[in-house]
């Protein structure tokens, strides 16, 4: 049987705008289990920085959910290291880096972060969880070909690395991408953040350049030299007075 050029081409209208119409009514339906899963995943982040569960041992949401009832998340004034008022479940702060009023344009010698503008206010974690209280920081920067989005954990003291880890990048797989290696990560938890003179002093070398025994360095990626640049700048970054600084020294001070 011989169809109309009018009838196919109003057969395939009808059938894209019914399928267009199934797929937006799926996504509407799914974009709040999507939310959810998505703040879980982050939740679960930063329960890892913090060294809350061991490596390897299973984290169902069941077990986040129990841990983050022991994480307070607070938002600090990135200027003066001070906690302010409002509610972290509802502050962006990416918007407020957009905002010209809520932020401030990036020192040049960050350019290379390709963290355009800060936030004046900046969200924290503190983890309450007995004999392992620290705070866990929100970090990002560029590395060869993406922003890298993760976390750090600091001792409640500022006087140690707690642990790191990324939940966003599109770095190269067995490369770059080997920021989530379980194996580079654990080269962090004991590092000192801070030389004594109060710079920051945690950095990523070259791969196999770390100094033996080093305080404060960490080797870099093997074949990705560039991706361990990127989070040594994010380091220097948000663990200075451009970042966390003023936030640290406050803990500093409190220990």
């Amino acid at each position: 049987m011989a169809f109309s050029n009018t009838y196919i081409v109003g057969f395939i209208t009808v059938l894209c705008l019914v399928c267009s119409f199934a797929v937006s009514s799926t996504a509407v339906q799914l974009k709040e289990r999507q939310e959810k899963n998505k703040l879980l995943d982050k939740n679960s982040q930063v329960v890892q920085a913090a060294g809350l569960v061991a490596p390897g041992e299973p984290l169902t949401p069941e077990r986040v959910i129990e841990l983050f009832k022991q994480i307070e998340s607070k938002l600090v004034d990135r200027r003066t290291g001070e906690y302010v008022e409002g509610d972290p479940a509802e502050y962006d702060a990416k918007k407020a880096a957009k905002d010209v009023d809520t932020s401030v344009e990036i020192p040049s010698e960050f350019k290379a972060t390709q963290v355009r503008r800060l936030p004046d206010v900046l969200q924290v974690y503190k983890i309450n969880v007995p004999g392992k209280e620290s705070v866990v920081l929100p970090i990002h920067g560029y590395g060869l070909w993406t922003t890298l989005y993760g976390f750090i954990a600091i001792s409640k003291d500022a006087s140690e690395v707690v642990g790191i880890t990324y939940y966003e990048h599109g770095e190269t797989p067995g490369l770059g991408g080997e920021v989530d290696n379980p194996a580079w990560k654990a080269q962090f938890p004991g590092k000192k953040p801070y030389l004594p003179n109060g710079e920051v002093g945690l950095t990523v070398k070259k791969a196999g350049m770390a100094a033996a025994g080093s305080d404060y360095e960490v080797d870099g990626l093997s074949g990705a030299t560039i991706t361990g640049n990127g989070v040594d700048r994010m380091l220097e970054l948000w663990l200075g007075d451009n970042g966390y600084g003023k936030y640290l020294e406050k803990l500093k001070g409190q220990a």
